[in-house]
């Protein structure tokens, strides 16, 4: 079992549409082979600083969504509609 932590900063006003668009993603998701569950954050002090922890069977099955044209499809629109940066990934997994 691996966990994904997705880190999204998101453009002020946009994050309505970000939310809204997540919800869809997880519905992608849960249908993804391998895929376990999905939990979004906010920080506190940073309401456009998002994290999404995703937890998945192993990296394979991530890295196959990540391959899906469905999320490349919601990844393009992030890049031209709501995202303030590139996003970044890290990978845990527990000893």
């Amino acid at each position: 079992m691996i966990t994904v932590g997705m880190n999204y900063q998101v453009l002020r006003g946009k994050e309505e549409d970000f939310e809204r668009v997540f919800d869809k993603v997880v519905e992608i998701m849960n249908r993804s082979p391998g895929h376990a569950r999905t939990e979004l954050y906010t920080k506190v002090k940073d309401r456009q600083s998002y994290l999404i922890l995703s937890e998945w069977n192993d990296r394979a099955a991530f890295d196959a969504f990540l391959q899906s044209e469905q999320f490349r499809s919601v990844a393009n629109w992030g890049k031209a509609e709501v995202l303030a940066g590139r996003p970044t990934h890290e990978f845990f997994e527990r000893p």
